[in-house]
């Protein structure tokens, strides 16, 4: 009667054969690999067996290719990676018997085995082990299990294989007349056994230690190597390398310009990470060459301070040092990204192809780092993501970033979202099988490793504690390179001495020399005492109001489940600009009177709204429904962004908070103006410096100053 084995339950194939081969078999197996792991759980049985004749089915016999559990395969010339057999793996490094198993197995196959392996694998698949005693009784399995441990069913499987035995001698007569056909048809088969017998030679013969250097070397970066070649990566027949960009850039740069493209090919995207002043703009500028001149169309995303920055290189300028590259990049706010209509330079917002642009350039990466959705409406992430990376054409994403993780690890995850397209695994084939979990568990083992003791805080042991994958994630996506390592590993001469950094010296100036000024403490009351009425309208809204206020500025984020009240980061916003107004007097008194004066004048052109009569009530108006952009509700509205109706505040007590923070403003501001710059202490201390500095050099003859107030 048949009986069904399987690698994974009771009746494995393994003890199976263990149970039927005798003293004296003979033995014909058909399997696509060999392993001397098999051969060592069957070797007691094996050695009493008369002969063995191992037909391999594949015609790629040889190549090594070892899966995680650290079987050595001869026999197959490609084998899906397990994530099985990691209990064997641990007893296998515990042991360290390779060298004796491959020794007894080769002894063993040069005595008792034949081997042979098909020129065309088409003409058979079906493994089998067929056996013969010496009263003439047979068996056969046949099935998918290979001569492997795992398929064996001597190490855990997460794939079942599943075979038949039979003792019928028809069957198992007709089976090995079949082996018999193949075996012994010289324009099938090959011999192989010196082969297979030299290969396991080499899983047990004395290498020597150079050897092994170089074979580790080559197993850790083989997956590397052809990053090295630069004509893989980039191609010269589009003229790259005769570019202005790419012939200013230093060594250390080019290897960044190439180590980005590579990543863009590959994954779709990269993040430099570049410390500042290693020069990300101009790789990335030599980025927007390489692709523009295969035609592709780049928009760079940033801030609006650093907008000039990039539009430099695109206009007939003096200032544009790379004016023969004639860049044709699109260059837009990341404001312009909540914007809908209207223009930004010359580029107007509300016919723009959002979906168009094969490259995205993304400056300043982490102001994207939160994905908090909205409400009311589209954050600038998601129509980011939506209208500019998902639709229309492939777009690849280049960001550049000092500081891609601010506060947390999983500030990364949204921005190499923009890479995956939010795909969580979309990184698997490289090792990583889910971008937020590597994250995830990355940030708690900061966690965990934050609570050490200063002396165990360190470098040394985060590195030792930190997840595999998460540098496997940060190699694959990101190019972060610091002063030190360009120092370490680049030729310091071509690119000149970085600069020493000395310590700051921190001066402490008085404000009056005079001392007339009253005393920090007290003028840091006065602030405090300040309602700033006139940035917090929402505070005063009336109470029969304050829903409609709530609908239409308050914002859910987490899929709705938590709310951000509007009323709220007014009152933080409060918080910020007192202690705003003290860092202007560190800066100096001279600034600490402008913001007093622009405090004043807001406070007063709100005091003149009310008296103009504009808090009339207009049963009409309701800011749910009207355009707080609207022109001609200019005067009935207050407030920048956040709009309010004047109608919808409680005016009386407003103007008395108004008025309030009037008087203790025009208390502040006479107070500052009575400090001249013949008594300002701090200046005159500026003063002595620059002269100080001047006469002083750290540099011979070189007397320049950067001065920064308010540091």
């Amino acid at each position: 009667m048949d009986q069904i084995l399987d690698n994974r339950k009771k009746g494995k194939v393994g003890e199976t054969l263990k149970n039927l081969i005798s003293s004296g078999s003979k033995l014909s197996f058909i399997s696509s690999c060999f392993t001397i792991y098999a051969f060592q759980e069957l070797k007691e049985n094996l050695k009493k067996c008369s002969n063995l004749r191992f037909l391999f089915i594949e015609p790629t016999f040889i190549k090594n290719k070892p899966s995680e559990s650290r079987e050595y395969y001869i026999g197959r010339s490609e084998r899906e990676k397990s994530l099985s057999g990691s209990e064997f793996e641990l007893r296998l490094k515990n042991d360290l018997n390779q060298s004796s198993i491959a020794r007894e197995c080769a002894a063993w196959v040069e005595e008792k085995t034949e081997m042979r392996s098909l020129v065309d694998s088409s003409v058979a698949s079906v493994k089998i082990y067929h056996g013969e005693d010496k009263s003439g009784e047979q068996f056969a399995i046949q099935g998918n299990s290979d001569f492997t441990a795992e398929g064996l069913g001597f190490t855990p499987s997460k794939k079942m294989n599943v075979n038949t035995l039979t003792n019928n001698q028809e069957t198992t007569k007709g089976l090995v007349s079949f082996f018999d056909e193949i075996w012994n048809n010289e324009k099938l088969v090959e011999d192989v056994k010196e082969e297979v017998l030299a290969r396991i030679l080499s899983l047990y013969k004395e290498n020597s230690p150079e050897f092994m250097y170089f074979v580790t070397l080559y197993n850790i970066f083989k997956d590397y190597l052809e990053n090295f070649d630069e004509e893989n990566i980039i191609k010269s027949r589009t003229g790259f390398k005769n570019t202005i960009v790419w012939n200013k850039l230093y060594k250390f740069q080019r290897d960044g310009v190439l180590g980005a493209i590579d990543k863009l090919e590959r994954y779709n995207g990269c993040i430099i990470a570049d410390s500042v002043g290693l020069g990300k703009t101009f790789e990335a500028l030599a980025v927007i060459k390489y692709y523009e001149l295969r035609n592709h169309r780049v928009l760079v995303l940033c801030p609006k301070k650093l907008r000039d920055n990039w539009t430099v290189y695109t206009v007939n300028d003096k200032r544009n040092i790379l004016a023969s590259d004639r860049f044709g990049y699109d260059v837009l706010n990341h404001t312009d990204l909540s914007r809908y209509a209207g223009y930004s330079g010359e580029i107007n917002l509300e016919t723009i192809n959002w979906s168009n642009y094969d490259l995205i350039v993304i400056d300043e990466s982490h102001n994207f780092r939160n994905n908090d959705p909205r409400k009311d409406r589209e954050t600038r992430y998601s129509r980011l993501m939506n209208q500019i990376i998902k639709q229309g054409v492939k777009t690849k994403v280049l960001m550049l970033s000092a500081t891609p993780v601010n506060n947390r690890m999983m500030d990364l995850k949204n921005q190499v979202f923009f890479i995956t397209e939010g795909d969580d695994a979309a990184l698997e084939e490289s090792g990583i099988t889910s971008i937020e979990q590597t994250l995830k568990k990355a940030q708690m083992i900061f966690n965990r490793w934050s609570t050490l003791s200063e002396e165990n805080r360190t470098l040394d042991s985060f590195l030792n504690m930190v997840n595999f994958d998460y540098f496997k994630l940060l190699d694959t996506i990101t190019i972060a390179r610091s002063r030190k390592h360009i120092e370490k590993y680049y030729n310091i001469e071509e690119v000149g001495k970085f600069p020493e950094r000395l310590k700051p010296q921190n001066i402490k100036a008085d404000i009056d020399l005079n001392n007339e000024f009253p005393p920090l403490k007290e003028v840091n009351k006065t602030i405090r005492k300040l309602t700033l009425g006139a940035y917090s309208p929402l505070k005063y809204v009336r109470m029969d109001k304050q829903e409609e206020y709530s609908e239409k500025y308050d914002m859910y984020v987490q899929d709705g489940r938590s709310r951000f009240r509007q009323i709220d980061r007014e009152a933080s916003l409060i918080h910020l600009m007192r202690v705003n107004l003290l860092k202007r007097m560190e800066s100096s008194i001279f600034s600490f009177g402008i913001t007093i004066t622009k405090l004043l004048s807001q406070v007063n052109i709100l005091l003149e709204k009310i008296e103009s009569g504009a808090s009339v009530i207009d049963e009409s108006l309701d800011i749910r429904d009207i355009d707080i952009e609207d022109e001609e509700l200019e005067d009935k509205l207050i407030g920048n962004k956040v709009k309010v109706l004047l109608q919808d505040i409680d005016v009386i007590r407003w103007k008395q908070d108004l008025e309030y923070d009037k008087s203790l403003l025009d208390g502040l501001l006479h107070e500052a103006e009575t400090v001249s710059s013949d008594r300002d202490a701090k200046l005159k201390e500026l003063k002595d410096l620059i002269v100080k500095k001047i006469n002083n050099p750290i540099n011979d003859d070189n007397r320049k100053l950067l001065i920064s107030s308010g540091l």
